[in-house]
């Protein structure tokens, strides 16, 4: 018998010496993407959330990759929210801070205590806005379970509102998301309840999460059975 001694050699990524350049150090701002899954298989069912790391929304959002948006509101102030930057951003929208929050004050007095999703016609793209309730300062989870199963109806029976794209609710400046304990819940917590409500859309991490690495991290959730034997004290 022979053997092949030859072995693959590793794909390049940047010409000339890009890649000995581009190592990156613990200074720098930057990810670890872990690989799951096989890539020669794939069904039509929509049973993932695609977590698009290193992507910017409003790039993306600019560049008509997505007819849907979700992100979330307030009736008090919303001029440091995403809904508030995407209508000064796109020529065409009609809505600025003063006509959003309008709009969404006038619903949050009517149903108070209410998780209601706000639907703005920017133009050049929908934006399905997470109403947060009158007398509540921050959103909870069960805020962010009622309102992806009002979303995930809304967009998932309507191909015309696909693809979709939404914020995670962390770091947020304006709605901050907060758990049993009011203190911020995991990315993993995020993608857990949403996915339980029926949502199969994008999801953009936020910008703190960029600096995570060494922590490795996947591009789609649910994550893989690995994660969950080496918890229990496996591998």
């Amino acid at each position: 018998m022979s053997t092949n001694s030859q072995t693959e050699s590793q794909p390049k990524i940047y010409d000339g010496d890009g890649d000995i350049l581009m190592e990156a150090d613990r200074q720098a701002n930057r990810l670890v993407i872990l690989p799951s899954g096989d890539p020669r298989k794939a069904t039509k069912e929509r049973d993932q959330i695609r977590i698009q790391w290193g992507h910017f929304l409003l790039s993306d959002m600019m560049a008509r990759r997505y007819r849907t948006v979700v992100c979330s509101v307030n009736p008090e102030d919303n001029s440091d929210g995403m809904i508030s930057t995407i209508g000064e951003m796109i020529p065409t929208s009609q809505w600025d801070n003063e006509s959003i929050t309008k709009y969404a004050r006038v619903y949050a007095e009517r149903s108070p205590d209410k998780v209601l999703v706000l639907k703005y016609d920017m133009d050049e793209v929908n934006v399905l806005a997470l109403l947060r309730p009158l007398h509540q300062t921050s959103f909870t989870l069960k805020d962010i379970s009622v309102g992806f199963s009002t979303i995930a109806d809304m967009v998932e029976r309507r191909w015309d509102r696909m693809p979709c794209a939404s914020v995670c609710f962390l770091g947020a400046k304006s709605n901050k998301l907060v758990d049993e304990n009011g203190n911020e819940p995991t990315f993993e917590t995020v993608l857990r309840t949403v996915y339980e409500s029926g949502y199969r859309g994008d999801m953009y991490p936020s910008l703190g999460m960029w600096e995570i690495a060494p922590t490795g991290v996947f591009a789609t959730y649910p994550f893989p059975d690995s994660l969950k034997v080496m918890r229990s004290g496996g591998f």
